[in-house]
């Protein structure tokens, strides 16, 4: 890409989308196109269509969805599908009559089957059943996948799709009813202890496995896929290393100073039992992540705007 050619980041105010646009100021790119969704509302096929003709972007960083964690993938469930077909379908299928010249859609980890083998391989998309929590959410992100190979393969549309795994960081929602783990973690030890409580509840046994990266690696790996790749073949984008429930809220706790006890409510969902990408593919392009875990929650804890907690 070059420095000046103009960057349509969609979702820009997200934790992705707003990690993407500071790598890119960072990197010297000068020529970033943003809206809000009070701008441009992306459900809306007129207002897409009439924003690609005014800007005419040159690249495109899909990030831009409905997004949360179990608790509102599984009530909000029509909504979840319905809002991300929408906006996929508008800005993948604009983004082809403008002219684009590469676009980059960012999937999830959720579109594998519940019981993939682990780590999950690329090759590993529809070869079972899904999450169901989630299934609304990841189905709509597989079709999402699919309008980018399909547009490959019937139009050559340079569209590539990048997966990547559990993310957490700077921008992150951390409003309890529709928050991911981590995030969630955060604020209640983080409410815990400051309100002297003795005890946190968490969901579920604490034994599922799950892999996280800071959100800044994320926009890292996405620049590099847009400068580097061009294949059919969705990417991998984690660090390779995933930890327990349980062992994440004793680090968050210590991170956090909480005091107090930690009890897991059986009654609640635990989801998928294990989510390890396997990541080989965009490590042997040439990309690995550089954040750990406890220097990316650590620097998150203390950044974060607690007040509005």
């Amino acid at each position: 890409m070059d420095k000046s050619a103009r960057i349509y980041v969609a979702g820009h105010s997200g934790m992705v989308g707003s990690a993407i646009v500071r790598k890119l100021k960072h990197d010297g790119f000068n020529n970033i196109i943003v809206r809000s969704s009070n701008e441009l509302d992306l459900t809306n096929q007129a207002e897409v269509v009439e924003f690609f003709k005014q800007e005419k972007p040159k690249y495109v960083f899909l990030a831009a969805a409905k997004v949360g964690g179990i608790h509102a993938n599984n009530t909000m469930r029509a909504e979840f599908l319905y809002q991300n077909l929408l906006i996929e379908a508008n800005v993948i299928h604009e983004a082809y009559v403008s002219g684009v010249k590469k676009l980059l859609f960012l999937g999830s980890s959720c579109i594998y089957p519940k019981h993939a083998e682990q780590p999950i391989r690329e090759d590993s998309l529809l070869t079972g059943p899904l999450e169901p929590t989630n299934e609304p959410y990841a189905i709509a992100k597989i079709a999402g996948i699919k309008l980018c190979e399909t547009y490959r393969e019937q139009y050559a549309a340079d569209f590539i799709s990048a997966m990547p795994t559990n993310l957490y960081g700077p921008n992150d929602n951390y409003d309890l009813d529709n928050s991911h783990v981590l995030p969630a973690l955060i604020r209640k030890f983080h409410t815990a202890s400051s309100e002297g409580k003795k005890g946190v509840e968490i969901w579920g046994s604490g034994t599922p496995m799950r892999e996280f990266l800071h959100v800044d690696d994320l926009a890292q790996a996405c620049i590099f896929l847009m400068n580097s790749y061009s294949g059919k073949e969705i990417v991998n984008v984690g660090c390779g290393k995933d930890i327990s429930i349980k062992d994440l809220a004793y680090l968050v706790k210590k991170i956090v100073g909480f005091e107090g006890e930690i009890y897991f409510n059986l009654d609640k969902p635990d989801g998928t039992p294990r989510k390890l990408m396997d990541s080989s593919r965009i490590n042997e392009l040439g990309w690995s992540p550089k954040i750990s875990l406890e220097d990316g929650i650590s620097s998150v804890y203390s950044s974060v705007d607690k007040s509005k907690w």
